[in-house]
């Protein structure tokens, strides 16, 4: 006579619970990782305090991640302008939901083109390439794990956007923290009593929470592109018209008022392709003229805000040349002659071995650092993610919602911005990059 034995199921975990298992050994890890930045960046290493609030920080990130991963999401694009020290909040949300990700199976790297996978790991190759001819490792080693981060975090971000809910937690995300800081950076540069006035401006410049105010001034440009097409086709914010227009006001008066020429420039060539963009759609020149009078309407609030602060003076004494600008460009001369010397480069965050300033275009650091080769990559990748923007553009294809517009003119600005400043660590230069990228591979009729 037989027994009946018991069957016994096997079903394999879910992603919560594979994601969970990593608990025991990735707070470890990251507190050792977050010891080690410190020290790499020339920090002082933390404070047992720290240590202690940093470890129960991480574990609180961690569980949110592995409870509600697109909450943890959201909570590191609400901290994206929390950046003046490195790594800033945003990085450690964001190594955390990266190794969520991994665990869960969420890290979607199909969803990348092709083109552009090959091109930045041939960049990140082209950066362990020239790092034989190091003269400084704690920096090579520093600048290139930012590199590796901001690759990983542009990958990434391109494989999660896959539906309308999820870029609308972006760009709300994104918004909140732009317009929150931005406008009190503006208010303390006029307004006494304004709390971290001291940290929201420098040198009399508005550079809100980042570390310098040529950083600050082409995200809040950034998102003025976002909330002008949302004014002109909405799809994302639930909000009325005026309270668009006002987010366009404050975002405006960051731009403006970072005192930022490369800013301003970014600014200039994103509305200017914009306007071309919706002037070739069809039945586009109306939505082109809106672009016109709303600009119109922002600049002349933005007129009578300078005239009432008295800043006119030195709103113009920074259009002219100033008088480190002949520094700069010899800096980046010598730059250019390193590359005879050195042609694949003299390796990651060593320009300044070399030379006395920072390079101050991204496109010669990518000369002097990782040589001809390195420079051909990063363009070849900045013209392939122009030639997707720009397609997306023309037959109105948006990144779930976020407009393919404001996306083109966000990559042409910044594009042009990076020929005056070192832009490749940038966070939102790989973000802009990376919502390109979704936008691409988004089916048509998604």
């Amino acid at each position: 006579m037989s027994v009946l034995q018991p069957v016994v199921v096997r079903t394999a975990p879910g992603p919560a619970i594979r994601a969970a298992r990593t608990v025991a050994w990735l707070v470890p890890l990251m507190l050792l990782g977050a010891l080690v930045a410190f020290v790499l960046t020339g920090h002082p290493p933390p404070s047992l305090k720290l240590i202690v609030g940093g470890g129960i920080a991480l574990l609180g990130v961690l569980a949110l991640a592995i409870t509600r991963f697109d909450s943890a999401v959201f909570l590191g694009f609400l901290l994206m302008s929390i950046v003046w020290v490195q790594p800033g909040p945003p990085d450690i949300v964001f190594a955390v939901v990266f190794a969520v990700a991994v665990a869960s199976g969420r890290m979607r790297l199909r969803r990348l083109p092709m083109s552009v996978g090959i091109l930045v790991a041939g960049f990140v190759f082209l950066n362990i390439l020239s790092a034989t001819f190091v003269v400084d490792p704690p920096a090579a080693e520093r600048y290139f794990a930012i590199t590796l981060y901001l690759a990983i975090f542009s990958i990434w971000l391109a494989g999660y956007l896959d539906s309308a809910q999820r870029a609308r937690r972006v760009l709300v995300g994104l918004l909140v923290t732009g317009v929150i800081t931005g406008g009190a950076a503006c208010l303390a540069l006029y307004v006494p009593g304004v709390p971290l006035a001291n940290r929201l401006t420098g040198a009399q410049r508005a550079q809100g929470l980042f570390h310098d105010p040529n950083i600050f001034g082409p995200f809040m440009a950034l998102l003025a592109f976002f909330v002008l097409e949302e004014l002109l086709q909405p799809r994302l914010l639930r909000i009325h018209r005026f309270w668009k227009f006002a987010m366009l006001v404050v975002l405006g008066s960051g731009v403006l008022f970072s005192f930022s020429r490369a800013a301003w420039l970014n600014a200039a060539v994103g509305v200017f392709a914009m306007l071309v963009v919706f002037a070739l759609r069809h039945g586009g020149g109306q939505r082109a003229m809106m672009i016109l009078v709303t600009l119109l309407a922002a600049l002349a609030a933005l007129a009578v805000f300078v005239s009432v602060s008295g800043s006119a003076t030195f709103l113009s004494d920074r259009a002219r040349l100033q008088s480190y600008d002949t520094s700069r460009f010899s800096a980046q001369e010598t730059g250019l002659r390193l590359v005879a010397t050195y042609p694949f480069g003299v390796g990651p965050g060593q320009f300044e071995s070399y030379v006395t300033i920072s390079a101050h275009s991204a496109y010669v650091r990518a000369l002097a650092e990782q040589g001809v080769l390195g420079l051909a990559t990063i363009l070849a990748l900045i013209v392939a993610t122009l030639v997707f923007a720009g397609r997306n553009a023309v037959i109105g294809h948006d990144t779930y919602g976020i407009g393919s517009a404001a996306l083109l003119g966000a990559w042409c600005g910044l594009v042009a911005n990076s020929a005056f400043v070192d832009t490749l660590h940038w966070r939102h230069l790989w973000l802009v990059a990376a919502l390109i990228w979704a936008g691409t591979m988004r089916p048509l009729r998604s």
